[in-house]
Order: structure tokens, then C-alpha cells, then sequence
């Protein structure tokens, strides 16, 4: 147990790949982690889980099957678990996501883009 805070900038600075989270935190079982993203991902569902993402820095779209979500700084959304959906940002985007440990990031589609779990910064 550290009595550090945590802060995001200093954190968003160890990295720069897109598509790679990375976890900076765990309450209970579940995982705060910061990830930058640029451009289209892959349509996936988490048929277990909710999956929050928050904009830190930038803006982004999460695409569903009917209709876009528009995400600003500061703004967040949590897609339910079943829904197919497809994170999209045209320009570099710095983002937050709460998730259940182990939940793999491209969810049930086997991507180029899946990343390592449980990378800690």
C-alpha cells in the first residue's frame, strides 16, 4: 500500500502505443486503467461485464449497432455488457476505463489489437 497519489499526466507520460491499457490501480477485483487510442478498434462484446470509458484528454466516439456515443473530456459511458460496440478517435485520445480484472480488451474477437493483461505503470 503506497501513500501516493496517483496522477493520470505522470502515468499517460510512461506510454505512448495506442490500444494498449495499461493498469495504474485495483479496488476489490476491479482495474482502473489508462489507455491512449487513436483510430478505429475492433467491434467486440464483453458478454460478462460492464465496461466504463472515461476521456481524460481528446474526444471519442463509441460506435454501437444503433447510433454513436460522442465522449468529451471529462465525459464518461458505460456500455453494458452484450452490446457490441467499437471505440473510435479520430485524433490521439487519452482515456480511463474500469473493468473486472482479466477482461481481455478486444472482448470475444481474436484481433491483432488484443493487448497483454494486467500491465501495470
Amino acid at each position: 500500500m503506497s501513500n501516493q497519489s496517483i496522477n493520470l499526466n505522470d502515468k499517460f507520460a510512461k506510454f505512448s502505443a495506442h490500444w494498449t491499457p495499461k493498469v495504474i490501480a485495483e479496488i476489490n477485483d476491479y482495474q482502473f486503467k489508462l489507455a491512449k487510442i487513436k483510430d478505429e478498434f475492433v467491434w467486440h462484446t464483453h458478454y460478462d461485464t460492464d465496461e466504463m470509458f472515461m476521456v481524460i484528454k481528446g474526444s471519442m466516439i463509441i460506435k454501437l449497432r444503433d447510433g454513436d456515443v460522442l465522449l468529451n473530456e471529462g465525459e464518461m459511458y458505460v456500455v453494458p455488457k452484450d452490446v457490441e460496440h467499437k471505440p473510435f478517435a479520430e485524433q490521439e485520445c487519452h482515456i480511463m476505463m474500469i473493468e473486472p480484472r482479466g477482461t481481455v480488451n478486444t472482448g470475444d474477437s481474436d484481433s491483432v489489437l488484443t493487448a497483454v493483461n494486467d500491465v501495470w505503470i
